[in-house]
């Protein structure tokens, strides 16, 4: 009976133990795929630290299998035997050669290692320079990116539009303390196949370069802790060919069409810009509608052509008519941890069924294709 307890539980440990493999292997192996792989590049400015990440690894294992190696080799050679007089291995401490060269050796790997890897920040750092850099500015909110394209004064959130084989200049800092005072947090900006990472700063500005070399969809997000509703922060990148992307410029700088009086899209402008003594979106949210009138950022993401991307709310979410609603409802269900935990972002602002019809209405008008 003992017997059998025993093999029972030593059956029990085993299965745990290779549960536990599986399960790390698993979680190792989810890191290294998808859409946000770092060791599959998409530009340049990301196949430069892919190369230096390929020998830094090797090198690591080398030396991981190394020591190891000689650890297992130093419990199975010097472990105690039955016939030990209980004398000491022969030791080498005081060795000087020994001790010179296992000093140098790593020593001389990681200023081999640091050469490339100085020479590569700066590359990721440095201003590609040329007339043809696309210049953004990328500015960290709580929780969700703001893009501002200088050269042609268009302002967009969450998910960014760039030109295939076009060197992008990435100007980044995070939400300006006399701007938005509770917003003023670290971020980090991180597209894993098309650059490296960095950080956001306020009231510091700080520099990235990206390219894609071809055109699609490329995910990323928020690689700093910024409070509670940090997972709901990410970031898109959507890289065009460049008359597609020129074709994107030409839309985002139109204004956003005014509908027409008497409809429910038109009852739905007016709720947007006065909620009867309520916060109103128009107090955080930008709609440009005028080319006479200057475009300003907003505490909120610019909704001019809201209807132009993928998805919203951080990019959490898919941009349907059943989302909004449900976001305008009660947004905290939909990006937890936001207003009601932290008082920043999307406030619930209590709206009947009609205000709600009028309102998603109106957002869907918000787009430049129609």
């Amino acid at each position: 009976m003992r017997e059998t307890r025993q093999t029972r539980a030593g059956s029990r440990r085993r299965t745990r133990t290779v549960t536990g493999i599986v399960v790390l292997a698993s979680l190792l192996l989810a890191a290294c795929s998808g859409e946000q792989n770092a060791l599959d590049p998409a530009g340049p400015f990301a196949q430069g630290p892919h190369d230096l990440i390929v020998p830094v690894a090797i090198i690591a294992a080398v030396v991981f299998v190394l020591v190891q190696g000689l650890i297992i080799y130093s419990v199975i050679r010097f472990r105690t035997r039955k016939d030990d007089d209980g004398s000491l291995p022969v030791q080498v401490h005081g060795n000087t050669r020994l001790e010179i060269v296992w000093t140098v050796i790593p020593a001389v790997i990681l200023a081999v290692i640091a050469v490339p890897t100085v020479q590569g920040i700066f590359e990721q750092m440095d201003d590609p320079g040329g007339d043809d850099v696309l210049a953004v500015e990328v500015i960290g909110h709580r929780w969700w990116f703001e893009y501002y394209y200088p050269d042609y004064d268009i302002y967009t959130a969450n998910e960014m539009a760039i030109p295939t084989d076009t060197p992008v200049r990435l100007e980044m800092t995070a939400a300006d303390l006399a701007r938005s005072p509770e917003q003023g947090v670290v971020h980090s900006f991180w597209i894993p196949r098309l650059a490296g990472k960095q950080d956001l700063v306020p009231g510091q500005t700080t520099f990235l370069n990206m390219q894609a070399d071809e055109p699609g969809r490329y995910l990323g997000q928020c690689a700093e802790y910024c409070g509670l509703s940090h997972v709901n922060m990410r970031a898109r990148v959507e890289a065009m060919e460049p008359a597609d992307f020129d074709t994107w410029v030409e839309q985002q700088s139109t204004p956003a069409e005014v509908p027409e009086d008497g409809t429910l899209e038109a009852d739905g402008r007016e709720l947007y810009n006065d909620l009867d003594g309520r916060q109103a979106c128009a107090s955080c949210h930008q709609v440009w509608e005028d080319e006479g009138d200057a475009r300003a950022a907003g505490q909120g993401p610019d909704l001019t052509h809201l209807l132009s991307r993928e998805e919203f709310a951080g990019a959490i979410h898919d941009m349907t008519e059943e989302n909004l609603r449900d976001w305008l409802e009660d947004p905290n269900s939909m990006k937890p941890m936001q207003y009601e935990v932290n008082g920043i972002g999307m406030p619930d602002l209590d709206l009947s069924e009609e205000e709600l019809d009028a309102l998603v209405a109106y957002l869907l008008t918000l787009d430049p294709e129609s």
